[in-house]
């Protein structure tokens, strides 16, 4: 197999503007946070309709901000789903808080709010709901638990752009929203995030904390506006993101809709082709009410109907010439969940059976017709021969 005939999993969707802008800046003199990344927070609350972007440099940065400013503290609790990557954990052990792991929806991967409901203490202080792979979580089930228990809600947004619940985007529903741009994502500035709020207050404590704690504008301290006076008010972090990456990112969200419509095409063919096999479960169907944004399309094979299992089946595509990857290992799965808080497989039989069975297909913006039809005939051509109704008894 050539292998120019390799279909990547992922190839960022990166073309001249992206470089114009970038060059802009290398040629402004002014690399690191300032007015282009000002610019970028602009457009990226008028995008989505909230009051406040705040550009960070990663996601996980965006979820940390979101933890400090709600007050987090040693000994509280946050809820999360199992089935998310391992920063919507890992930022509330920062504070000393707990990562309270809950099972995803029956048949899904979102958190079930039901067994949310049920793990609640005195302790529990917020929800994170993950809309994995794009597909948006109950956001009416999550308000109305957090309303019930006082709790505070904070998005993980990370793969939920554009998408949207009951015709309101994604961003602007929660009190705090944390996006990603890392190299993967529905946008990218090869690294980065953003915090979105419309609370005056989480963002003033967010855009202080996100630079040493120190009082606002400290950013310009440089510049001819500036002065080399400044205060320190808290003890903060080192999360902002820098003109030259926020160049990328507005030339990114330029084209977010346009992308948007052709991972949702990509998403329509698959769904499509894939249908009628029987020994592949597709993605949950997104309901009425919401836009799913197709980060990801996960596959999940049905194992008691093939001869093989879906590491097998993964490899198999390799051989075809097809990038896959998995999303995700469950939290409770790994060591850290495990050694330091004690879970394992059985408290989260649906977050199970969906990992064991899931593997997530190339779609991007670029992945050309002729390689759509290249994955849809690799999946099919694996399946006819591994089903097990193939198997002739002797």
């Amino acid at each position: 197999m050539a292998q120019n005939s390799y279909i990547p999993f992922h190839v960022p969707s990166v073309g001249d503007e992206e470089i114009e802008a970038v060059e802009g800046v290398l040629r402004s003199g002014w690399l690191t946070t300032g007015p282009v990344a000002l610019a970028f927070e602009t457009e990226f609350a008028r995008y989505l309709g909230c009051k406040h972007a705040l550009a960070v440099n990663s996601g996980t940065a965006a979820l940390q901000l979101a933890l400090d400013a709600i007050g987090l503290r040693e000994g509280d609790e946050v809820l999360i789903p199992t089935y998310t990557f391992t920063a919507t954990g890992e930022v509330i052990t920062y504070f000393g808080a707990k990562p309270v792991l809950c099972d995803s929806v029956s048949g899904g991967f979102n958190l079930d709010c039901e067994a949310a409901e049920g793990l609640i203490t005195e302790r529990t202080r917020a929800i994170i709901p993950v809309h994995v792979g794009g597909e948006t979580c109950n956001m009416t089930a999550v308000r109305n638990l957090a309303r019930r228990y006082n709790l505070r809600v904070i998005e993980d947004a990370a793969h939920a752009l554009p998408a949207s619940w009951e015709e309101q985007r994604v961003g602007t529903i929660s009190e705090l929203t944390a996006f990603s741009f890392y190299a993967t994502k529905t946008i990218t500035t090869g690294e980065g995030g953003m915090l979105t709020t419309d609370d005056d207050s989480y963002a003033e404590r967010a855009a202080t904390m996100r630079l040493h704690g120190i009082g606002k504008d400290a950013w310009k301290r440089y510049t001819r506006a500036g002065s080399w006076d400044y205060r320190v008010l808290h003890a903060g972090y080192k999360l902002n993101l820098p003109d030259v990456l926020a160049a990328i990112g507005r030339a990114q969200l330029a084209k977010c809709d346009r992308f948007w419509q052709e991972r949702n095409a990509i998403a329509q063919f698959y769904l499509e082709h894939l249908s009628q096999i029987e020994e592949l479960e597709l993605p949950p169907t997104p309901l009425s009410v919401t836009q799913h944004s197709w980060h990801l399309f996960i596959l999940r094979i049905r194992p008691e109907l093939l001869q093989i299992g879906r590491d097998e089946f993964i490899e198999q595509l390799k051989e075809l010439g097809i990038g896959t990857s998995v999303h995700f290992i469950p939290l409770h799965r790994h060591p850290l969940y495990r050694e330091r808080f004690g879970y394992s497989e059985e408290g989260f039989p649906n977050a199970e059976t969906s990992f064991q069975r899931a593997l997530s297909l190339p779609i991007y913006p670029g992945l050309q017709p002729d390689m759509q039809h290249r994955v849809v005939q690799a999946v099919t051509q694996i399946v006819h021969k591994n089903r097990k109704r193939n198997v002739v008894a002797v």
